[in-house]
């Protein structure tokens, strides 16, 4: 139970009545940084007294006539009427910040701590200023804490926030509608320079217009309709390449092998249009490895029996896992493609590219080099003896295939 200070402090709800009736307010939302952290390491009652402190100290150093509200368990707002310049906003929230950060809180006779703040603000009307000053923090955190800043719509972390809010409803829009489309990119033999595979890729069609995976994959995943993507560009997948020869991959997230489902969607699917599982490359993200692995593997091992095979992609970024990616055993591996759009010219990218090579011959990998957007590039990883290219000098991606 709280402690005393805390108690007799208005609450949320105190809060957004006032700010359903107000005008302009300068709104202050002070988080305490990684105050699950102090739960942790000390306890909740001395969670409950590091609360209480802050409440007695904000009280002390707020403008006059400001007031402190309790918003959620670690975070307090500061609301203030007056018509303030930015510069007078930047002093009062320096302010608590400097006071806090050399104010020691008392917890018992040996620990002493201090605790950290991170300060969004909103002048608007209404409750606006709440979503604002989240907005606020969130854009902060994304580089520092212990800071505070100033709610700004042109900031390029709350422009592709506002995005992924307009997408998240129209991933749910194109779910329902079934307006995913799938796409597909020839993948070539570099040896008989002849289109041997494909990859199926996810687009959204919207009032005639593509929209590209970058745009909205990451709404996709927020809402959960991740595996509703690879649902349906699997269905499609195996429906145009039905009556080809061609092996095609479709890409996997770490959502669809969390979901444990993918194996029985693969083989209805292959009984369905008559294609041998062994023409089906599942293809992953790099980071995949870092998902619990052993679910994870058993569940891959298992699509192989069936004769499905896996290829790893964006192989040589910054999560990659050398260890990992033995023991998963790929059929195929894609080398990132910034590596091979800087071949030609980058001797690091020659470098790491040939690491990659040695390590996938020695471990019986196939290599596919992505990105391959001109005669030389094609000329050049022919050299390093890469197996297969893939990439605008042969074809985009579309939604027929050849």
């Amino acid at each position: 139970m709280l402690v005393e200070t805390l108690s007799h402090l208005p609450s949320n709800r105190e809060l957004i009545e006032r700010l359903k009736t107000s005008k302009k307010v300068n709104y202050f939302l002070i988080n305490i940084d990684n105050f699950s952290n102090i739960n942790n390491a000390y306890g909740y009652e001395s969670g409950d007294i590091v609360l209480s402190d802050v409440v007695k100290f904000l009280n002390m150093i707020k403008p006059q006539n400001s007031k402190i509200y309790r918003f959620t368990s670690d975070k307090f707002v500061l609301l203030d009427d007056r018509d303030l310049e930015e510069d007078e906003l930047n002093k009062i929230a320096e302010l608590i910040l400097s006071f806090f950060s050399q104010t020691e809180i008392y917890i018992n006779d040996e620990i002493y701590i201090k605790v950290s703040l991170s300060i969004g603000i909103s002048v608007d009307e209404g409750l606006d200023n709440i979503t604002q000053a989240e907005m606020a923090i969130k854009d902060l955190r994304s580089s520092k804490r212990n800071h505070y800043a100033i709610y700004n719509s042109s900031s390029l972390f709350i422009k592709k926030a506002k995005q992924n809010i307009y997408w998240i409803q129209k991933i749910k829009e194109a779910v329902d509608n079934e307006e995913i489309i799938a796409y597909y990119q020839p993948i070539i033999d570099n040896k008989s320079e002849k289109i041997t595979k494909y990859e199926c890729l996810a687009r959204i069609s919207d009032e005639d217009e593509i929209i590209s995976p970058f745009v909205f994959l990451e709404a996709a995943k927020v809402t959960g309709n991740l595996p509703y993507v690879t649902r349906s560009i699997i269905s499609q997948s195996f429906a145009k390449f039905s009556g080809t020869d061609y092996e095609f991959s479709i890409n996997i997230t770490g959502e669809d092998l969390v979901l444990d489902y993918l194996e029985t969607v693969l083989m209805k699917n292959s009984l369905k249009y008559g294609i041998d599982p062994s023409r089906v490359v599942l293809e992953m993200l790099e980071d995949i490895t870092t998902l619990e692995y052993s679910t994870m593997l058993k569940q891959l091992n298992s699509l192989r029996q069936k004769g499905f095979k896996v290829s790893i992609d964006d192989f040589g970024a910054e999560s990659s896992n050398l260890s990992r990616l033995l023991e998963i055993e790929p059929d195929y591996l894609k080398i990132d493609g910034v590596f091979i759009k800087n071949i030609l010219s980058d001797k690091k990218s020659q470098i790491i590219v040939e690491a990659i090579i040695m390590m996938c011959k020695n471990s019986k990998i196939e290599i596919i080099a992505e990105y391959v957007h001109s005669k030389e590039v094609f000329e050049k990883i022919k050299e390093f003896g890469i197996e297969f290219s893939q990439g605008y000098y042969f074809g985009e991606p579309s939604p027929n295939i050849k």
